[in-house]
């Protein structure tokens, strides 16, 4: 268990550095480099709308290795998406500029996000499903452990990015921000090489041996097991929204309208996800003891208490205050949600459509809410001008979260279904 713990955790991590690094340079760099014809307000939108395409081919990703993962099995879904996540992310840091090529740059920057969003798409379910389907008791713990393959990425990625962000402007323009991306590479070869450790889960195992695999299993998600379907839909709708706010858009937001150091907003970001190494296991485990539901439940009334306050306090442009709102935001407003999700999500399906399930239910609704809500973030703050809209339209997230954890059933303390 140790053994696909630290698999598919460290493989997670890996993955979620390659996605989220490109959402830190679409905030900060993307938009001098691949679209400098544009006015400020223009180009920012541009990058951010690259940063979207991922979230666009997710659930491609989803449909694509939930099917072969039913079919086949999990760990060898999980070895390919990470070479595809790697080799997108490094061949991101070989891209001529806008400077260099012209409109070419952008379509190759946008085709190479598209490989890593189909990469992704398949990289979490079969993580999670790893794990779970090995797991004999605890698997709100377990799959939580997966689950802080993002903060861990996510501080990866930012530090990665905060240190090239000192250099001078020049120098991070022309070379800089290439190397976070180049460093991919190798981070890929200690995943390959942990990940060949892994052994087929053993539902899985079984439901082979029966010979019992579903020959369409995301048809079957789609007419069988619809309900559960929509459900994981919505349970994620406002966590995933709630995280690329507080990690993308407000980066945006502090450095181009608060006039904010780069630095500064890097570091609460940094703080934050260190925190949520803690807080999303913690919360997981909470999960095994309190229910998935009344977590779920928690955490969407507190995005809603949260959204417009958040707001009013980075609006101070205090570095104490800001740090310790990011901090208190994500470890309430998204790991209250995002630790209990790797068991509440899969446990809603049957092993023998559980990838394509808890894939398609993660995977379309982030690209719904996730990619694009620092986009509608953005122009709402534009049309509006006013962060009072971008609240409003979290507080709509958080309130379908509520409908859908509502209408589900607590699986907590009930057995994998067959």
């Amino acid at each position: 268990m140790k053994t696909v713990v630290l698999a598919s955790a460290i493989g997670t991590t890996i993955e979620w550095y390659d996605f989220l690094l490109y959402g830190t340079a679409a905030a900060l760099v993307f938009n001098k480099l691949f679209f400098p014809n544009l006015d400020a307000l223009a180009g920012t939108l541009a990058s951010l709308g690259t940063y979207a395409v991922g979230f666009v081919a997710r659930p491609l990703g989803g449909a694509i290795f939930g099917h072969y993962g039913d079919r086949l099995g999990r760990t060898a879904m999980l070895m390919l998406t990470m070479v595809i996540m790697g080799l997108g992310t490094f061949l991101i840091g070989c891209l001529p500029t806008y400077g260099q090529i012209g409109i070419w740059a952008p379509v190759l920057l946008i085709t190479l996000r598209l490989l890593q969003g189909i990469g992704i798409g398949g990289e979490w379910g079969g993580a999670v499903l790893l794990v779970l389907e090995h797991a004999k008791g605890r698997r709100g713990l377990f799959g939580s452990l997966v689950q802080i393959g993002f903060p861990a990425g996510m501080l990866l990625a930012t530090l990665a990015f905060r240190a090239v962000a000192k250099m001078p402007e020049a120098d991070l323009l022309s070379w800089g921000w290439r190397l976070p991306f180049l460093a991919s590479l190798a981070l890929v070869f200690i995943g390959v090489f942990v990940r060949l450790r892994l052994v087929e889960t053993p539902p899985f195992r079984e439901l082979k041996a029966r010979r019992a695999t579903l020959e369409q299993p995301v048809l079957h998600v789609l007419s069988r097991e619809w309900r559960a379907f929509l459900i994981a839909v919505g349970i994620k709708v406002s966590e995933v929204a709630w995280v690329y706010i507080l990690t993308v858009f407000i980066v945006m937001y502090a450095t181009t309208q608060l006039k904010m150091a780069r630095s500064v907003i890097l570091d609460a970001v940094l703080f934050a996800a260190a925190l949520e190494l803690l807080t999303v296991p913690f919360f997981g485990w909470l999960s095994d003891r309190w229910g998935r539901r009344s977590l779920y439940l928690g955490g969407a009334l507190l995005s809603i208490v949260m959204a417009f306050p958040l707001f009013t306090l980075i609006g101070t442009r205090d570095v104490g205050i800001i740090t310790l709102t990011l901090v208190i935001a994500m470890s309430i407003g998204h790991a209250t949600m995002y630790g209990p999700q790797a068991s509440f999500m899969p446990e809603l399906f049957g092993t023998g459509s559980r990838y394509s399930g808890a894939s398609l239910g993660c995977q379309v609704s982030a690209a719904l809410s996730g990619g694009f809500a620092p986009v509608i973030a953005t122009g709402l703050l534009a049309w509006t001008g006013s962060t009072h809209a971008v609240s409003a339209f979290m507080v709509v997230l958080a309130v379908i979260t509520l409908v859908a954890v509502l209408a589900a059933q607590e699986t907590a303390r009930q057995p994998l279904r067959a």
